[in-house]
């Protein structure tokens, strides 16, 4: 549905070995998202997240616009309305296509490290980058979430 982690294509190194300059072999894929929809007149964020041991982070928003993830350090526990929860260690990517998508979880899976991630996110002009979202609209869209791990 809306999540990728496709590591497509390795082009990573210097080149010497190969005999190719090194701007053709120096960057790694790590992750192709698509189909996406960019708002227009769209602004872009990129945010470096720190989560301390076991912390739950955000509670349950949406995003106006896509936003794209790059897990640093640790482990995070990600969730997004229609999925299941995944837990994305160090190195994996993650995306979200934002608007009407409810984003559940974005915390910390780890009890004993910290977890960093980067994230870059597109921004509705006019609309905040991010909007938590109420108890009631939680019961009524209850029905939209992938069913809860049972361990």
């Amino acid at each position: 549905m809306t999540v990728s982690e496709n590591h497509a294509g390795h082009m990573h190194g210097t080149g010497e070995s190969t005999g190719q300059p090194g701007w053709t072999t120096a960057a790694t894929m790590l992750q192709d998202a698509a189909p996406i929809t960019v708002p227009e007149g769209a602004s872009a964020m990129t945010v470096h997240v720190e989560w301390e041991p076991g912390d739950p982070g955000t509670p349950p928003h949406r995003h106006s616009g896509p936003a794209f993830g790059y897990v640093i350090e640790g482990a995070v526990r990600f969730e997004i309305e229609g999925e299941p929860e995944r837990v994305i260690e160090a190195g994996g990517t993650f995306w979200e296509p934002g608007g009407d998508l409810i984003h559940y979880q974005d915390g910390n899976a780890l009890d004993d490290a910290r977890t960093e991630f980067v994230v870059v996110m597109m921004c509705a002009p006019g609309q905040p980058m991010l909007t938590l979202v109420d108890e009631a609209e939680l019961a009524e869209r209850a029905h939209l979430r992938a069913p809860r791990p049972t361990a």
